[in-house]
């Protein structure tokens, strides 16, 4: 499948900034299952000085606010070629070792309700490590209601398991914690899903991926109950969502910040 993405991401301030700089990872991975045919990106009110690809393999561009901007939109736009592979992604890429991903963050650090949620999934007779991880998945469903609007990017999973709602980002955290804390490494992917009811969105999505032997990572959205097919998009991943932050910034001045994302992802049908 084919899908055609514009993720436009807009800043408005009330008084320029002294200094701004953001990180952007808008720009999708080629491999495992995934090819990105053409891309662009296009800024107005701020200058781009480099790009480069991060210890994840992750594709990052640094982008300098001009010192008068008012306004930064930034554009970033393509076309993906995806194949369904039921969620294996397969080896490993990257100069970061599969080990670094076995250790907790800040953000996914063991605590109270976690270490209840994992004894609660000691292997069963019979059960190999991917249907545990299949069992995690549906266990978080089920006890975290995906509920837009009650947590933020600094809601670690430990507050969102104990709170019991959360979206994507929360999901994802939970369900690597509590792998690793199984003894398996996890991760945190940033990307695009191909929506049924609607071309228009507020936000990209999130899933996770463990790692499990023999197949090597498989992704599991917890969110909606599937493992990633040919819907997905992969943009960045990391250790928790710091590290796949579509965008992520510093900025000096006394100015407030407002931020609109619009996204559009659509099956591309013209091939």
């Amino acid at each position: 499948m084919r899908l055609k993405i514009t993720h436009t991401t807009t800043y408005s301030y009330d008084s320029p900034d002294a200094y701004a700089l953001q990180q952007l990872r808008l720009i999708p991975r080629s491999g495992h299952g995934q090819q990105v045919l053409k891309w662009t990106s296009t800024i107005t009110g701020g200058t781009r000085q480099l790009g480069y690809d991060d210890q994840f393999d992750n594709h990052v561009e640094l982008i300098l606010i001009d010192p008068d901007a008012m306004k930064v939109e930034i554009i970033s736009e393509g076309v993906v070629e995806i194949e369904n592979r039921n969620g294996v992604i397969g080896q490993h890429k990257g100069c970061a070792p599969v080990w670094l991903f076995e250790a907790a963050t800040d953000t996914t650090a063991p605590g109270k309700a976690l270490r209840k949620l994992v004894q609660q999934l000691k292997p069963l007779p019979d059960e190999n490590d991917l249907g545990r991880m299949h069992r995690l998945s549906r266990v978080i469903g089920e006890q975290v209601a995906y509920r837009p609007g009650q947590t933020n990017a600094a809601t670690t999973a430990e507050d969102a398991l104990e709170a019991g709602h959360g979206v994507c980002q929360d999901h994802a955290h939970i369900m690597i914690a509590s792998a690793r804390m199984m003894g398996f490494a996890a991760r945190y992917v940033s990307g695009y899903l191909l929506m049924d009811d609607t071309e228009d969105q507020d936000a990209s999505h999130a899933w996770c991926e463990i790692w499990v032997e023999p197949l090597g990572w498989v992704g599991f959205d917890i969110s909606n109950a599937v493992c990633p097919d040919d819907r997905y998009v992969r943009v960045a991943v990391g250790r928790d969502y710091r590290d796949a932050a579509p965008v992520h910034g510093i900025r000096q001045g006394s100015g407030t910040e407002d931020l609109h994302v619009a996204l559009k992802v659509q099956q591309q049908t013209d091939q």
